[in-house]
């Protein structure tokens, strides 16, 4: 089924750092703020399974996410006891120990350049570095080397896909087709419609 630019989706999950700290209604708000719409929202906790076919991460991924950890401590001068490779693979079982210890809370979000949108809102993968006015630069502070040296995930808020085939198949893992929610909002007919039919008396 062809979809129009307006239709295109994004997942997000909110990590339990945004659970705990009681920060979902501004992350809602400003995905909302932007234009967008929420087509599908649950709470649960992850199962470990799920959430290793959600990362679905490769040894290239492992190896330069590791060498950049690595690079981290060093400037920092914290010590170094791991090959770049374990440090890599470190990142994503401190990311399933984490987001299985508490509630999350999976969404997806549709319109125009959604993916794009949501990754400019929520800010670089690392917080101490992302821009002030990004959900990570306005909320938190971790770093990769201070997580890497309590051997825990960085506190990074929120996930979001960072392509549209990635968050297809990242929605495929944690909605079923028929729970995302298909209508129209009032919003979207301001944004999208071409003759704003009915917007004058």
């Amino acid at each position: 089924m062809k979809k129009y630019p307006h239709q295109e989706r994004t997942f997000v999950i909110l990590k339990p750092d945004t659970v705990q700290r009681s920060l979902m209604g501004e992350v809602v708000r400003r995905f909302e703020q932007t234009g967008l719409k929420c087509t599908a929202m649950k709470m649960f906790v992850p199962t470990e399974e799920k959430l290793i076919q959600h990362y679905n991460k490769s040894e290239e991924w492992f190896l330069k996410k590791g060498t950049n950890v690595v690079n981290d401590l060093m400037a920092q001068g914290l010590p170094i006891d791991k090959e770049p490779m374990e440090y890599g693979k470190d990142i994503i079982r401190t990311i399933v120990k984490y987001m299985t210890a508490a509630p999350v809370v999976a969404m997806v979000w549709e319109g125009n350049q959604a993916v794009n949108v949501v990754t400019k809102i929520v800010g670089t993968t690392e917080p101490a570095t992302s821009d002030v006015g990004t959900l990570r630069g306005d909320y938190t502070i971790d770093s990769y080397g201070h997580a890497s040296y309590e051997n825990r995930a960085v506190r990074n808020l929120v996930h979001c896909s960072d392509a549209v085939s990635e968050a297809e198949r990242e929605i495929a893992i944690w909605f079923k087709e028929e729970d995302i929610m298909k209508y129209n909002t009032a919003q979207e007919r301001i944004m999208y419609d071409v003759n704003l039919d009915g917007s004058a008396e």
